[in-house]
């Protein structure tokens, strides 16, 4: 070899590692959008995060994620999505209201956009079908307004000589004539008398509760919704207040001291949304990928709370249950 192509071999040689290792790659940006705030969200975010790390996407090594939540403000939604693109993210996880996954679908065509949902994607205007989503959307569903004659049915169980029961929901949100109708047929089939409240603001939640007594409602079903979810304290509090037996959707009510509650596993649909956002940054089209449904489901009693309204809980209905807060 001459010595002239030596020392310049040598040179390549000893340049070769910085240019591979000397600068790291730069982590994969995807979008978290949100209407609530973070707040009370952390189990739901860790479960995310855990099923990205595990299909190989580990926040603060090859990932960052910008997280964009809309504290109540639906209308900033559509500002908050257009920021995400800004950010040049290569993916938008939707969680929470209608709301959120339109804003995000209306800002974009092209991005991948995966969500979590307790409402027909289909009818939302979401995806094409179920099976072929087509287009950048795609996500997991649980169709919880099917759960409402459960949760009736367990309150039955509960309380067998109960008759008259309220029901709160919320008029703003698009699945409120699926939910009345979800519970007005199976509550007449178990023999209730029951009486529809309405709240989409705080005010309103507290009115809706001042109502009870109106009536002589003896026992309340909460309905599905992100709202109240968010309210989900001063929802329980007022449970309390009012000294009224309540059956929830999600088992933070029940954590927080509501008294049952029953529904799909949030933590579970964001665990799923995970997967299929990871399967997505490594190549997969979201169209091609059929809408999951949840299929885990969680019955949680407080039986602190049983006990403060009075209530023996039947051992059957313990039997039931995933978990027991004593």
């Amino acid at each position: 070899m001459r010595r002239r192509e030596f020392i310049t071999f040598l040179g390549g040689a000893a340049s070769w590692p910085l240019a591979a290792l000397g600068e790291a790659q730069a982590p994969t940006v995807i979008g978290f959008l949100n209407g609530q705030s973070a707040d009370g969200y952390k189990r739901n975010v860790a479960a995310f995060r855990q099923a990205l790390a595990e299909h190989g996407y580990v926040e603060s090594q090859n990932l960052r994620i910008e997280y964009r939540w809309a504290d109540g403000r639906e209308d900033r939604l559509p500002e908050l999505a257009t920021d995400l693109l800004r950010r040049g993210v290569a993916l938008i996880y939707c969680a929470g209201s209608p709301t959120v996954t339109l804003a995000a679908k209306a800002a974009t065509t092209t991005i991948p956009i995966v969500f979590s949902t307790g409402i027909d994607p289909v009818k939302a205007g979401y995806v094409a079908s179920i099976n072929r989503p087509g287009g950048n959307v795609t996500g997991v569903a649980f169709l919880d307004s099917q759960l409402s004659a459960k949760r009736l049915g367990l309150l039955h169980e509960l309380l067998p000589n109960v008759t008259t029961i309220a029901a709160l929901l919320n008029p703003q949100h698009p699945r409120n004539a699926a939910d009345v109708k979800a519970a007005d047929k199976p509550a007449r089939a178990l023999g209730f008398k029951l009486h529809f409240l309405s709240a989409s603001t705080e005010n309103e939640i507290v009115a809706a509760f001042a109502n009870l007594d109106s009536f002589k409602a003896e026992a309340l079903l909460v309905g599905p919704d992100p709202f109240f979810f968010h309210n989900r304290q001063k929802i329980v509090a007022l449970a309390a207040s009012h000294a009224i037996p309540a059956v929830y959707e999600v088992a933070d009510f029940a954590e927080d001291g509501g008294l049952m509650s029953y529904g799909a596993s949030i933590e579970d649909a964001y665990y799923q949304a995970g997967v299929y956002a990871a399967r997505i940054l490594k190549g997969e089209k979201p169209g091609d990928l059929p809408v999951m449904e949840s299929i885990k489901f969680k019955l949680v009693i407080n039986l602190k709370t049983a006990k403060t309204l009075g209530l023996t809980v039947p051992s059957t209905l313990l039997a039931l249950a995933d978990q027991v807060i004593e």
